[in-house]
């Protein structure tokens, strides 16, 4: 007799069957804001991949991150200037003065910092932050009650 055979299944194997909680998931893209300068840009080309890797960028993080770039690309100028004229300037009427660069590169320092620490770039914000699942060292140690559940089971 004949063996019979169903037809061939028309679904892929990933296609039929929902993705698992702990597979990789694909990376989302964020794209870098078109209004960010040369710059800013390159500071974001920098750090998207990163952090889009680590699970830290999201679509809804596109604007704190252009934030970011956009103080970096404004400290690195004022830091330029700085470097170029001093601390310290003749006002119009010879008095000296502290530079204006001075005043641009530490607020900007402080605008960078601020929105570091919500991405974890600093030691202090990323010991806050939780781990992702492949970086958690522990995520794979058996419970106690798991270890005594499979030693109970032996004959």
């Amino acid at each position: 007799m004949a063996e019979h055979r169903d037809e061939p299944d028309t679904q892929s194997n990933s296609e039929s069957r929902e993705l698992a909680k702990d597979e990789p998931q694909p990376l989302v893209t964020v794209d870098c804001p078109p209004e960010l300068g040369p710059v800013a840009r390159q500071e974001w080309d920098r750090l998207a991949g990163s952090l889009t890797a680590a699970g830290r960028l999201t679509t809804f993080d596109r604007a704190a991150l252009a934030a970011y770039c956009n103080a970096y690309a404004l400290w690195l100028e004022a830091v330029d200037g700085l470097q170029k004229y001093g601390t310290v300037m003749k006002s119009p009427n010879g008095h000296p003065v502290q530079s204006v660069y001075l005043s641009i590169v530490n607020k900007q320092a402080e605008i960078m910092i601020r929105i570091a620490s919500e991405f974890g770039f600093t030691p202090a914000s990323r010991g806050r932050l939780p781990l992702s699942k492949a970086d958690d060292p522990w995520i794979d140690v058996p419970s106690l009650n798991d270890l005594y559940l499979s030693m109970s089971k032996r004959p």
